[in-house]
């Protein structure tokens, strides 16, 4: 029986994503970078395995970011935790995973480079009616 990844060990592994996606860095190259299979990055970053702590300051240093930002937005207290603000820290786990694929990283990019708040507002009122339709259709 497969055991399900710690909620921490996922979001730090789509963390480590999102700032390698956002390097422009294969997971390749910083499997090389770091003396190990691309494969084992693979896991690292769907949290299958656990980065150790050494491991984690040489993936910051490649990465050219502190540890502390692989941990930031992280679910309170791993697994076995629940709190009030459940509901706000999965809401907030979901935009880390969507900012964490390539599609949530290059709307992010192209909407950033979008100057013209007027343009930004429709293509924000795009997106929502895009969305409010994809809801209706599927109920």
């Amino acid at each position: 029986m497969k055991k399900a990844p710690d909620p921490i060990d996922r979001h730090v592994g789509s963390r480590v994503r999102m700032q390698r996606i956002l390097m422009k860095m294969s997971q390749e190259k910083l499997g090389e970078a770091l003396g190990i299979t691309f494969q084992q990055v693979q896991k690292y970053e769907k949290g299958a395995n656990r980065i150790g702590a050494s491991r984690l300051q040489q993936i910051s240093k490649t990465l050219k970011v502190p540890p502390s930002f692989f941990f930031e937005g992280a679910p309170a207290g791993g697994a076995s935790a629940q709190s009030d603000g459940f509901a706000e820290e999965s809401s907030s786990q979901y935009v880390v995973e969507f900012l964490s694929t390539a599609e949530g990283l290059h709307l992010n990019r192209a909407f950033a480079r979008i100057r013209d708040p007027k343009v930004r507002k429709r293509v924000l009122d795009l997106v929502t009616t895009l969305a409010e339709q994809s809801e209706h259709a599927e109920e």
